[in-house]
């Protein structure tokens, strides 16, 4: 490392600038890393401050730091947010008139920049290129880089280009920078974009104030009310859904119900998806409905829950999904209920795409995996740590199944009745289909095909429809039942359910849990009063969010960017009553300090 990029060096700069005393895990060594012209591979998980690793070497080298990120609706919030640090930033997109360009472009030819955010189709640009050509750049930060890969859960395309600016700035160092990435997906990246001998850095993929709680949908509404009643009043958090019909109805049904709720997807005009972003932002407590268009960029600290009402297609999409709870630290819970017509239409999906076989090979296996860590007995953040390849030896105790263990039953018998009619039906039907005929069932559809002389005809009339889904899915998982046509979702045998129909191993499933139930056991510690101060000191803390609030408006930014809650839980704590004491506060930098710094220690000064 030269001499001039010390450890102290790095350190005061970090002060200086973020005002924080020390760096996270991994940050180090990836800064570390960059600043030796290395090219470096950083997986750090939601909230583990990936950004930084690229923003702290962007203030120290020579030239310009070039961010390529997929989120052109946030790159004015991107470039608003290092500004408050005092970071001169820019951005070039398609939102831009041609006038907005040239200024950009007259900034960075007279160094008045120091970070330039630019889309991957962007950098495709023939007038974007040239000006890269013109300007001395120092680095090259690819955010969201699973992107780049196509064994990631949201790749793109034209992330597989970039590989070309490697080419013609090959001594220009690449820091390519993911949250979700298992080992193949960390080597297609670095394949892809033609790094040399890049450093791999992974950071621990557990977030332990996360609490998973995975449920078997009955009713999806009443479960998501009596969860958040139970654990979020006045919370904001996310609510995700598979299709944008379901996000719409939902976010209706929630308003109906009293909770600040609205609607964010890809079919909406880019002003009301712009002007639902703006409320999520700002309002202190909103719960937004969103698909997956809805999250990538998104940095606000306090959510406090983010909830699934559908299966999400991947463990990578779910891990990203649910890591924008708790970027503060704070207690937050993952929630999700499921069932198996959830495994149906996404696999229907994924075989109606034109995608390749290979592909789809992966995506199966993808899926497999996300219901195998739903239908599991086991702790879940075990599961889905190993699936990242991190080896976990104890259970978590901040799950569903560690604080209310599934009970474990002998299932051999209803698991050879269902086998036993899926493959006296004729292995062509569906499952809602085949647990009719189990149940017995006096449809029509039933009986003008079977009669009671059908020797599975009625013999599950022991169970509900529930119970044999339950069953149905573990089955799945276990790789005994498989679905042999998309179209008609048809039930087939595999070759290891012979063993088990002819009795000679015994079966042991999970029994279902009462909803009600799990919720009280499995409940999330109270989340709503984040802060542990004295009673004292609260009216000093609200009265510190009250000035932010005020200072967010007229700076027409949200209010985690003026400080967010922990620089002001700091505040209460230390209690500066001058400048060098500000600064000692965590978050409080020179250039924060500049602009609000006066006005706070005048807040503390009337509190004592």
């Amino acid at each position: 490392m030269q001499s001039s990029y010390s450890e102290e060096k790095i350190l005061r700069c970090l002060k200086e600038n973020f005002g924080f005393e020390s760096l996270r895990g991994l940050q180090y060594k990836a800064i570390h890393s960059v600043l030796e012209g290395r090219d470096c591979l950083v997986v750090m998980p939601t909230g583990g401050g990936k950004s930084l690793c690229y923003q702290l070497p962007a203030l120290m080298l020579p030239g310009i730091t070039v961010v390529v990120s997929p989120l052109i609706s946030l790159m004015q919030d991107q470039v608003d947010n290092l500004e408050q640090f005092g970071i001169a930033s820019v951005f070039l997109n398609s939102s831009q008139s041609y006038e907005e360009k040239e200024e950009v472009k007259e900034k960075l030819i007279n160094k008045e920049a120091k970070i330039l955010y630019v889309a991957p189709e962007g950098l495709q640009s023939f007038s974007v290129r040239n000006l890269l050509r013109d300007l001395d750049i120092s680095l090259f930060a690819i955010d969201e880089a699973h992107c780049v890969s196509q064994w990631g859960h949201e790749f793109r395309s034209d992330y597989r280009k970039l590989n070309e600016i490697k080419d013609e700035f090959h001594s220009v160092p690449f820091l390519a920078l993911t949250a979700t990435a298992d080992i193949k997906t960390r080597e297609d990246i670095a394949t892809e974009l033609g790094m040399d001998d890049p450093e791999i850095l992974v950071s621990s993929f557990d977030r332990p104030n996360i609490r998973y709680n995975v449920s078997e949908r009955i009713d999806e509404i009443k479960q998501l009310d009596e969860f958040l009643k139970e654990n979020h009043s006045g919370d904001t958090g996310i609510v995700y859904c598979l299709s944008r019909n379901k996000v719409e109805k939902t976010a209706d049904t929630l308003s109906k119900m009293g909770y600040n709720a609205i609607p964010y997807h890809a079919g909406m005009t880019t002003k009301q998806r712009e002007r639902n972003l703006k409320r999520f932002k700002v309002e202190p407590e909103i719960v937004v409905v969103a698909t997956i268009a809805f999250g990538m960029g998104i940095d606000r600290p306090d959510v406090r829950f983010v909830a699934h009402l559908d299966l999400p297609k991947s463990i990578e999409g779910y891990y990203q999904e649910t890591g924008r709870a708790g970027r503060d630290g704070e207690e937050s819970n993952a929630f999700m209920v499921y069932g198996l017509s959830d495994v149906v239409k996404l696999s229907r999906m994924l075989e109606q795409t034109e995608a390749s076989e290979l592909y789809k090979k992966v995506a199966r296996a993808k899926l497999d995996s996300m219901l195998a860590f739903c239908e599991t007995s086991e702790c879940r953040r075990k599961i889905l740590l190993s699936y990242f390849g991190q080896t976990e030896a104890r259970d978590c105790g901040n799950c569903d199944i560690c604080l209310d263990p599934p009970e474990m039953y002998n299932a051999t018998v209803p698991a050879q009745k269902i086998l036993s009619a899926i493959y006296r039906t004729g292995q062509k039907y569906g499952a809602s289909y085949v647990i009719d005929v189990l149940r017995g069932s006096k449809s029509s559809k039933i009986l003008e095909r079977f009669d009671n002389e059908l020797s599975v005809y009625g013999i599950g009339q022991d169970l509900s429809k529930q119970e044999w889904n339950s069953i149905l899915r573990q089955l799945l998982t276990k790789g005994l039942v498989r679905i042999s046509d998309w179209e008609y979702r048809s039930l087939a045998l595999t070759e290891d359910s012979r063993p088990v129909l002819r009795g000679e191993v015994d079966l042991k499933l999970r029994k279902i849990k009462e909803a009600k139930r799990a919720l009280q056991k499995a409940k999330q510690a109270k989340s709503g009063k984040v802060i542990d101060l004295p009673e004292d000191k609260e009216e000093l803390f609200e009265a510190l969010r009250g000035l932010r609030m005020v200072l967010a408006k007229e700076n027409k930014v949200p209010p985690y960017i003026i400080f967010g809650d922990k620089t002001l839980i700091d505040m209460c704590q230390i209690l500066p009553t001058n400048e060098e004491q500000m600064k000692m506060v965590h978050g409080v930098g020179s250039s924060k300090f500049e602009k609000y710094g006066e006005m706070f220690l005048n807040e503390i000064e009337s509190f004592l």
